[in-house]
């Protein structure tokens, strides 16, 4: 659909942004496509002179405005999933212009909850025991998807030449999985697990295998470490202190990536930020841990008075 002067120049600058983001090129298309849907709507909104304020630099009339599109896609009997997708759409585009997400209900999230996630006790609960009991190689393991959100597939295909230490900061180069896994991600190494990965080099060094093979982490036989043995000595953390209770999702190395992701969304962070630090190829995946967890519900129930 053709979009007047300013519009069309909006959505070129979207374009270009989209280009130099993590996102997949699927999402891309995607994105853009809807992103002319609303402008286009916009278009015609202002020309009938219904809208309030300018929702191109209004937080509030931004707000209002997408709700409005909201309802106009519902009126115009456009699916569920359509509809989160033209909202995820407006969402990073409204981000990248610094005006925050506006506050539209999504179509697909009533009964959802977030990805189980440990809440602050447990997960000091975990790195605690892990950094007192935890050899080198397997506290490198066990912290790498709770401060680096990584798959434990990710971490087990770490290679040597993907760490990069200094004494202040180190980066890890990972590699994309699936359709994506020709992309790479660098990512900055906490301060605790820049140590943890500079304690197991100088302990790999000593180990059958150390000089013949790529791999960051090794097994006794001198080979690289499977994502099973890897899952196993970050479910043995877990069970040793009791994280093994939730019947619904069972705790393991993404319980662990649920945990980063949520601490950083609900911090505050850009989800677009943590959307590339995380390797997710939609905002749709990243926005699953802004929604409330079944502790959440609970502590909301919690609230209400009552005689007792």
């Amino acid at each position: 659909m053709p979009l007047s002067g300013p519009y069309a120049a909006i959505l070129t600058d979207y374009a270009t942004a989209l280009e130099r983001s993590p996102l997949a090129d699927s999402t891309k298309t995607k994105y853009a496509s809807r992103l002319r849907g609303y402008l286009a709507w916009l278009a015609d909104q202002h020309e009938a002179s219904a809208l309030d304020g300018d929702p191109l630099t209004d937080p509030v009339a931004a707000t209002g405005a997408v709700r409005d599109f909201r309802r106009h896609l519902k009126n115009g009997r456009r699916a569920p999933n359509t509809i989160d997708t033209y909202l995820s759409a407006i969402d990073d585009f409204y981000a990248r212009r610094g005006l925050g997400k506006p506050q539209a209900r999504r179509e697909r999230d009533a009964g959802r909850t977030a990805p189980r996630a440990l809440d602050a006790r447990r997960a000091r609960r975990y790195i605690r025991h892990v950094q007192l009991t935890a050899t080198s190689r397997d506290k490198a393991i066990a912290l790498l998807p709770y401060l680096a959100g990584l798959r434990i597939s990710e971490v087990v295909g770490l290679d040597l030449a993907d760490v990069r230490l200094s004494a202040r900061k180190g980066e890890l180069r990972i590699r994309g999985k699936g359709r994506d896994g020709g992309k790479i991600r660098l990512l900055p190494v906490h301060p605790d697990l820049r140590q943890a990965i500079a304690d197991w080099l100088a302990s790999r060094a000593d180990w059958k295998g150390a000089d013949t093979h790529a791999a960051l982490f090794l097994n006794h036989h001198g080979g690289r470490l499977s994502d099973r043995s890897a899952r196993g000595i970050i479910t043995g953390f877990g069970d040793a202190v009791g994280l093994n209770d939730d019947p619904t999702e069972p705790f393991g190395p993404q319980v662990l990536r649920h945990t980063f992701a949520t601490q950083l969304i609900r911090d505050g962070k850009d989800p677009i930020l943590v959307a590339e630090l995380l390797g997710h190829g939609s905002l749709d995946t990243t926005r699953r841990y802004a929604l409330p967890t079944e502790a959440d519900k609970a502590a909301a129930l919690d609230a209400l008075i009552t005689d007792h």
